[in-house]
């Protein structure tokens, strides 16, 4: 195994135990995001630290608030990376809430948005973003009313952030929804993927590989054309990278994972180990690849889809989990 993979995921299973020592009551789903947050930092997860900012969060919020549910402990976590905590959480807070008055709902959703928006601006560009961010998302609900909800916030957010057009971008999308629907159906998956294509800035190789690399993985029955694992596929399309040598390394990464404590068939179902697993690999070979201006783009906003595509999986589970215990109830 790559060495730098290796220390990597050691960090991620030591991140994963502190962070559920120190808040042994919280989503399990959003203690491993928060894990991987710190391992793609390339440092050990300061439980004590994250527990301030934790603190500081409830502080600032009342026992209702969005920022209290399932983002607590990703954004404690996020905070806690941050210089200046109380200015990163206070501007947050004011996005949001402008972002609400805008006419976007209330969600976990839209905490992260704002998160982003806060952490990738200076206060002068606060409203250009929104507005850019609700430019986007009304454009993808034109073409998809049904399709576009609340799991788009992020992903709207961050193409806000970009330096793309929104009319441009929108339509890009649509494009590629049109090519990929034979492919891989009219779903919200296909949605994030074409989001990823457009913020990695694909070309008509990405395309080629995208299909490449779905065959090679289902060959080895690590399947990624699934909802949540869609958008990662376009992730590793992006990379420039021999399509084979990013199969091999999946395959590998998975295979640790599947024996690691937090990490195992007893904890995660298979898509969701295959999105931490592509989350790793992505990383690395972004962090290799910095200087590449051929994927200055998607170093950009790696960090930021993996959190997107984690946070629509945890919210997914967990309202399924609160309907199967209501529907048993």
């Amino acid at each position: 195994m790559n060495a730098q993979d290796q220390i990597t995921l050691e960090l991620l299973t030591v991140n994963m135990q502190n962070i559920k020592k120190e808040f042994p009551w919280q989503n399990v789903n959003v203690s491993r995001l928060a894990a991987l947050l710190y391992a793609l930092e390339g440092k050990e997860a300061p439980a004590k630290a994250i527990r301030q900012s934790y603190n500081m969060l409830k502080e600032n919020t009342n026992r209702f608030s969005m920022f209290r549910n399932l983002a607590a402990i990703a954004i404690s976590s996020m905070l806690s990376l941050c210089e200046d905590q109380e200015m990163q959480l206070k501007h947050t807070l004011s996005i949001y809430e402008q972002l609400k008055q805008n006419g976007f709902k209330a969600s976990e959703y839209l905490v992260i948005a704002a998160y982003e928006i806060a952490a990738n601006t200076t206060p002068n560009q606060h409203i250009h973003t929104m507005e850019r961010m609700k430019d986007f998302y009304e454009g993808m609900k034109q073409h998809h009313r049904f399709l576009t909800n609340r799991d788009d916030y992020i992903f709207a957010a961050m193409l806000g952030l970009s330096d793309i057009d929104p009319a441009i971008g929108v339509e890009r999308m649509e494009q590629l929804h049109q090519w990929l629907k034979p492919e891989f159906r009219n779903s919200n998956g296909l949605q994030s993927l074409t989001q990823v294509l457009v913020l990695g800035g694909e070309s008509r190789d990405t395309l080629d590989r995208l299909l490449l690399l779905r065959e090679s993985l289902k060959d080895r029955d690590l399947r990624m054309d699934k909802q949540y694992t869609l958008s990662s596929l376009g992730v590793l399309a992006l990379l420039p990278v021999d399509t084979q040598v990013v199969v091999n390394d999946i395959a590998e990464i998975y295979a640790y994972l599947h024996n690691q404590k937090g990490f195992n068939r007893w904890s995660l179902n298979k898509e969701q180990r295959l999105l931490y697993t592509a989350a790793l690999v992505a990383s690395r070979y972004i962090n290799e690849a910095r200087q590449d201006v051929l994927t200055s783009n998607l170093t950009t906003n790696i960090t930021n889809i993996i959190i997107a595509q984690q946070t629509a999986m945890i919210v997914a589970i967990t309202a399924g989990a609160a309907s199967s215990a209501a529907a048993s109830g």
